[in-house]
């Protein structure tokens, strides 16, 4: 069964038939000619893999981004990140940077990142002179920080697959996203001193406290989110709520930027993005339930035991593997299938879960901005009307800035785990 899943897994994706629904076609061409089980199991799975607590963030989350992005937030924030480095030389794309990581920490989606933010900032690029490709590319990079930074849809996505705590994970993603979006930071004030780019960047700068003044109600969210969660006041399913709500006031009743009339069409927009990510969720969950019930999760935890003598040559197997398949296979659909596989081999080598998260996580966040299929790729060049091909040549430099600090993240499990465990014990 797992021979015929799989061919025929290749075979709907070669032919370009969406994730989800591959995933869901190869599930029941497995029930239906190489099991036992009725057909009945279909949606019994999908529905036992959508009916999680936990799962109700994600679309609180999406909502929450949707209305910042409106809501006259990510202006602000772009102004207060421009008053810290625009100063520099090549401060405009450190301020890409600082914003999506400011950005991140309210919205948790790597896409509403790239739009929210490169809709302002890829312009702004351009006419300060840097080339549109090297713009995008610098926007498509930095955006994945969404996705490490909490509140995080991946690391809300593995934490339910492998019954892994996510405020650990929460905890977990502040470390390896302060650390990517620090050498980025540096790579690209090194760049722009070495290539010239950026002498205009002091250019219509707002004072620090001016910018403060004016961003800080959109500052105070994450605060107020996270510091719910680890204060004990609400879970994170319940703190997506309260992201919701603290978006409408801040952008409806403190900025004014927020009307009705945009707020069917923000509920649209989040509904659309919800239905797909959870159409995603319960096709892998039905996809999941026969590959265990297959017994290839303890075949593979064998076979991996017999080639892999030590924790440093699995992980760097599973980082080869992970970056190959995050080029291919979108985020959330490769966390829901291979980290219930992969998780617990992890732990029989002494390999934390929270750490090994961060490790899958990141690892598939390069997927989002590498081609053929980077989500974040495509809506970098959808912002800068680019296309693919030609931000390539600009984008294998950010890929290996990244690539350096996954390395450390995987082998230096401190910056991941010493937050955790300095709150945690």
């Amino acid at each position: 069964m797992n021979l015929a899943i799989g061919l025929s897994l290749i075979i709907f994706f070669a032919l370009g038939v969406p994730i989800a629904v591959s995933i869901l076609l190869a599930s029941i061409i497995g029930i239906e000619f190489f099991s036992r089980f009725p057909l009945l199991m279909v949606p019994q799975q999908m529905f036992v893999g959508i009916d999680n607590f936990p799962l109700m963030a994600i679309p609180f989350f999406i909502l929450a981004g949707n209305l910042m992005a409106a809501g006259g937030i990510s202006q602000r924030l772009v102004d207060l990140a421009k008053s810290l480095v625009g100063g520099l030389q090549g401060g405009l794309a450190m301020t890409c940077v600082l914003t999506c990581m400011l950005f991140a920490a309210v919205s948790g989606s790597s896409v509403a990142t790239t739009f929210a933010i490169g809709s302002i900032l890829i312009p702004a690029m351009v006419k300060h002179d840097y080339p549109k490709p090297l713009a995008a590319s610098i926007q498509a990079s930095s955006s994945e920080l969404g996705v490490l930074i909490p509140p995080s849809i991946p690391l809300i996505l593995y934490g339910v697959s492998t019954d892994t705590s996510i405020g650990r994970l929460f905890i977990a993603g502040i470390g390896p996203g302060l650390l990517i979006g620090s050498a980025l930071l540096i790579f690209l004030y090194l760049f722009c001193k070495v290539r010239g780019y950026g002498l205009r960047d002091r250019d219509d700068r707002v004072p620090f406290t001016t910018a403060f003044r004016r961003a800080w109600a959109a500052l105070l969210m994450p605060v107020v989110v996270i510091g719910g969660i680890y204060g004990g006041v609400f879970t994170p399913t319940e703190a997506s709520a309260v992201a919701v709500v603290y978006a409408l006031i801040v952008g409806g009743l403190v900025y004014r930027e927020l009307s009705r009339s945009e707020l069917w069409p923000i509920l649209r927009q989040s509904v659309m993005a919800t239905a797909t990510v959870m159409l995603i969720i319960s096709a892998a969950a039905l996809f999941s339930f026969l590959i265990s019930r297959s017994g290839l999760p303890s075949q593979v935890a064998d076979w991996v035991s017999l080639v892999f003598e030590s924790p440093i040559t699995f992980l760097l197997a599973v980082n080869v593997m992970l970056l190959i398949i995050g080029m291919f296979v979108e985020t959330s659909a490769a966390i829901l299938v291979l980290a219930p596989i992969f998780t617990p081999i992890a732990v029989q080598y002494g390999i934390d879960p929270v750490h090994f998260g961060l490790i899958v996580v990141v690892n598939l966040a390069l997927g989002m901005f590498t081609p053929p299929l980077g989500v974040n790729l495509f809506a970098a060049c959808a912002v800068a009307k680019l296309s693919i091909d030609q931000l390539i040549p600009w984008l294998l430099r950010f890929v290996l800035v990244v690539l350096a600090c996954l390395m450390a993240i995987t082998y230096l499990p401190w910056i991941s785990l010493g937050l955790v465990d300095l709150l945690y014990g």
